[in-house]
């Protein structure tokens, strides 16, 4: 067995779970799972607004692409890889004029770091908002002692997360900071 290393292989655009299921039934038919031990699609989780409710959904990093975990020493696994459904082909040498001979470049390691530390970020942090909210709209607050009351953005902290609404209590305005997860857009 030779060395595993990480490539890139591009895929149709908006079908990359589609061709990573094609791609894993392939490669266990042909039982060449210890040779392609990952297929990984790196996506994040972010969350929006819809009809006044939180939905969390997930959103590819990188459109049209697959990141596998191959060794491709064996001459038939990069032929499987290329002829799956869905599949355009490796990310590769762009200095062959011969497309065809378009050799797979693996990545550098650092790139794979930055890579797989996104995607376990992902999985541990919180989801990030989708859609921000602009300064001057209405919010009605969810979360806290002041649920319920609506107010107006005054300033937003996006590397925070977090807002500035003016809420009238008692016919004072009083500005309150708020986590994006504590309000929601008013309809």
């Amino acid at each position: 067995m030779g060395e595993l290393k990480w490539y890139v292989v591009r895929s149709v655009s908006g079908q990359e779970k589609k061709a990573k299921n094609y791609l894993e039934t392939e490669l266990g038919r042909h039982n060449l799972t210890e040779l392609v031990p990952q297929v990984l699609i790196p996506v994040e989780k972010v969350f929006e607004m819809r009809n006044g409710k939180k939905r969390v959904r997930e959103r590819n990093l990188y459109p049209g692409y697959i990141i596998i975990h191959a060794d491709l020493g064996h001459g038939e696994v990069d032929h499987i890889i290329t002829s799956t459904p869905g599949v355009i082909g490796f990310l590769g040498d762009k200095d062959k004029k011969d497309a065809a001979n378009n050799k797979p470049v693996p990545l550098h390691i650092t790139e794979v770091n930055r890579i797989l530390g996104i995607v376990d970020e992902a999985e541990e942090q919180v989801a990030t908002l989708d859609k921000p909210y602009v300064m001057g709209e209405l919010v009605k607050i969810t979360d806290g002692g002041f649920a319920g009351m609506s107010g107006t953005v005054s300033e937003i902290f996006e590397e925070r997360k977090k807002l500035n609404v003016i809420v009238k209590i008692f016919g004072r305005s009083q500005p309150m900071e708020l986590n994006y997860t504590q309000v929601e857009k008013e309809s």
